[in-house]
């Protein structure tokens, strides 16, 4: 009885290790899971949203634009949001009647299904290491036009991996 104790003790003693050698290097360093919780980037992303974060393409390039990435915005460090990359450092971008413009030219959002209005006012000077992002549901999201650009310092990745959940329980209950 106890050689069996013991050996399911070793055995238990053997996962911890692995689970701290490889799963937590690679939750800490390359991937970080995360569920959307507000509809501000509908209709790409819903809320339940399961998403993948790579977290080391963006130590090796810079961020695109039209690419969704999970960041902290300017004035909260404990808080995640996801939106879209809009303007990129260096660039003028302006919301004006309706529009994003860049540098002074209107922004193809080829990855939207369709031209979108975007509410409100809006211009920035981006700096060297200055993000502008906007949720794809304009009409609700709390974004770069109320608080600024993104320093690249605080964002975390970008989406690499996207599961909708209420779509496959959907699909599952039918």
């Amino acid at each position: 009885m106890k050689k069996f104790w013991f050996l399911n003790f070793v055995n238990f003693i053997e996962n911890i290790i692995i689970v701290i050698l490889i799963v937590v290097p690679l939750r800490v360093f390359l991937f970080e899971p995360f569920f959307v919780l507000g509809n501000s980037m509908e209709p790409a992303y819903h809320p339940f949203d399961y998403l993948i974060i790579d977290k080391l393409t963006y130590k090796f390039r810079s961020p695109h634009r039209g690419e969704v990435i999970v960041f902290h915005p300017p004035f909260d460090e404990k808080v995640y949001y996801i939106k879209r990359l809009i303007g990129l450092p260096g660039e003028l971008v302006e919301v004006r009647n309706g529009y994003v413009y860049i540098n002074g030219e209107k922004l193809n959002e080829s990855y939207l299904k369709e031209n979108i209005y975007t509410p409100g006012e809006a211009k920035y000077y981006l700096g060297k290491d200055e993000y502008f992002v906007l949720g794809d549901n304009r009409e609700q999201s709390f974004d770069s036009r109320k608080w600024g650009p993104v320093p690249k310092s605080r964002i975390i990745g970008k989406v690499l991996l996207h599961i909708s959940l209420v779509d496959n329980l959907f699909r599952y209950l039918r």
